[in-house]
């Protein structure tokens, strides 16, 4: 476990950074919706081009890695999250769609650049638990976002506030240099970086009936998870009229509540039950969790609203330690950040296509209730298509 500490304290710094930038913009969405005079159901819409553009990088991510090393394609990554977060300050639709693309070009080669890393240096049994402290990175940066960034609003402006998150990640990328030397002793400059590259993923994917079972799973997930993070201040604002500080810090703590239950999950999965079980548990924790949400009513005792919303963080942030292990378990030797890419594809997918789809049931319905109840019908179906799999994975093997 010695050799796996320092990749793990650096994957998780990296990932925090672009997570807390990815978070940055829909945390202060009902002031930019303000100044720029559009609705903020459209944030919606900002999320969905963040996550083309990660899914498209997160595809061309392997070859990246076997060429430059993990820590380069990292620090590539974050000056294009800074990049981004810069054209976003500017007050234009245009340009923050743009800022938008460079986030997610940024954000997709994080993960498969720091499996590749982390798939080299754990053992086997310990995969679960430390992909999951790994993963902690996502809703740390995004607890970082919701407890900081309206707490900047308060000191300058929301153009201000992001320029201050993109020095962050600038510094984050000036601070992982020094290690470049160690950890990316495995780079091959002669590795190939062509165009039809972008295909091999997916095809290791699907070529894969256990991949490709986890992919489709992290497409339902990632919906979840993305629709609870990029509405949740806006409807505690709107719905449970929450002060646009008080509803940062909601979801802060629930993004805490994300890093408690990806570290747990994890435990749990290497300890007990195993990462498909576990996940088959957290699909139907996720279910109740977004029937509560939507239940929610003013009226309400604050205490009782974050303990609903900090079990639905823990389940619906904590997954994707348990099924990157996973992931990187089934991977045929060596392919690790090549699977991770093409699974990520199909997660970015899903984060592309559910906040929009999101927004547009709650404009329809006049209500943000409308879009919470209806991730709980496929968050459902996927907890019995997991549970289903196990069980026919299990008479196979007593065969």
């Amino acid at each position: 476990m010695k050799g796996t500490w320092l990749p793990l304290a650096v994957t998780l710094a990296i990932q925090a950074m672009v997570s807390m930038a990815l978070l940055s913009l829909p945390v202060m969405a009902p002031v930019v919706a303000l100044a720029l005079g559009v609705s903020a159901t459209y944030i919606g819409l900002y999320v969905a081009v963040v996550y083309a553009g990660a899914m498209l990088a997160s595809l061309a991510a392997g070859a990246a890695v076997a060429r430059f090393g993990a820590i380069r394609v990292s620090q590539t990554g974050l000056v294009l999250c800074a990049a981004g977060l810069a054209l976003c300050a500017v007050p234009s639709v245009m340009t923050i769609a743009l800022g938008a693309l460079l986030i997610g070009l940024g954000y997709g080669p994080i993960t498969p650049a720091s499996s590749h890393l982390l798939a080299l240096t754990t053992p086997a049994h310990r995969m679960s638990v430390v992909f999951s402290v790994k993963q902690t990175g996502v809703p740390l940066g995004g607890a970082l976002a919701g407890a900081g960034v309206p707490g900047l609003l308060l000191l300058v402006d929301w153009q201000g506030a992001l320029l201050v998150v993109a020095a962050v990640n600038l510094l984050c990328a000036l601070v992982a240099q020094p290690l470049r030397k160690t950890l990316d002793t495995d780079r091959d400059a002669q590795a190939s970086l062509a165009l039809g590259n972008l295909a091999q993923p997916i095809k290791l994917v699907l070529s894969h009936p256990a991949l490709t079972l986890l992919a489709g799973c992290s497409f339902v997930f990632s919906c979840a998870q993305l629709s609870l993070t990029t509405y949740l201040v806006v409807y505690l604002h709107e719905t449970l009229a929450y002060g646009l500080v008080a509803a940062g810090l909601v979801l802060s703590l629930s993004l805490f509540g994300g890093v408690a239950g990806r570290i747990l999950w994890g435990w749990v999965a290497d300890r007990w039950l195993g990462a498909r079980r576990m996940l088959v548990v957290l699909a139907g924790v996720m279910t109740l969790s977004a029937v509560a949400t939507a239940s929610l009513l003013p009226t309400l005792p604050h205490f009782l609203v974050l303990a609903v919303l900090m079990v639905f963080g823990a389940s619906a942030v904590g997954w994707n330690g348990v099924y990157l292990a996973e992931v990187a378990r089934q991977a045929p030797p060596g392919k690790a950040s090549i699977a991770t890419g093409g699974t990520l594809a199909f997660t970015f997918l899903g984060v592309v296509l559910g906040p929009p789809t999101f927004g547009a049931i709650s404009g329809v319905f006049g209500s943000y209730r409308a879009g919470y109840l209806a991730l709980a019908i496929p968050l459902a179906l996927c907890g019995v298509v997991l549970l289903r799999s196990r069980r026919l994975a299990q008479a196979r093997a007593t065969r």
